[in-house]
């Protein structure tokens, strides 16, 4: 066989590889689930998780209320300074249909209730130990926050640290 014809045929065979290669890495990007990203005017998805006590969470319980949902966890600085707001303003709230659900991401149950204990958390806080609710609501940066109107519609969705002012100003928003 002839240098030319080694040639041709390396060459071919270098395309095929390539080919497959590029088949390969197109397939892997356009295969992939689209998860979906949540916005403003969406119907928040429902989800259950248990809190400290061993009580069960639907968001769908809260419907007619509206929902402070925050996704938080103890080693977080933020989080850590904006809880007590969060405390504050859930007692001058809740009587007025707007619940906080405090969602921790994936921590032990000691851990989340020697930091309940540390701030003097009063609301419900469930764990999401699969972190497959973080994953529905595309959770990146903590602390993240929905407020959820009475009918169940994100009406906005916080991703930086709260001020007290803006806490009451977000409950007052989602009050019914």
């Amino acid at each position: 066989m002839s240098n030319a014809k080694k040639k041709q045929k390396r060459l071919i065979f270098r395309g095929i590889v390539l080919l497959l290669l590029a088949s390969a890495i197109l397939f892997s990007i356009f295969s992939k689930d689209k998860v979906k990203v949540l916005a403003v005017g969406d119907k928040a998805p429902d989800f259950e998780l248990v809190d400290l006590e061993g009580n069960k969470h639907r968001l769908s319980d809260y419907q007619g209320e509206g929902v402070f949902l925050n996704f938080w966890g103890t080693w977080c600085p933020p989080c850590k300074r904006e809880m007590p707001y969060i405390e504050e303003q859930y007692q001058q709230f809740k009587d007025k249909g707007v619940k906080v659900l405090s969602v921790n991401i994936g921590e032990s149950n000691l851990k989340v209730d020697t930091f309940r204990e540390q701030y003097g958390m009063t609301f419900p806080i469930v764990i999401d130990k699969t972190k497959d609710v973080r994953d529905t609501f595309n959770i990146v940066p903590l602390p993240t926050t929905f407020l959820i109107d009475k009918d169940g519609k994100i009406t906005k969705i916080i991703t930086t640290e709260m001020t007290e002012e803006e806490i009451k100003s977000y409950m007052e928003s989602i009050q019914p």
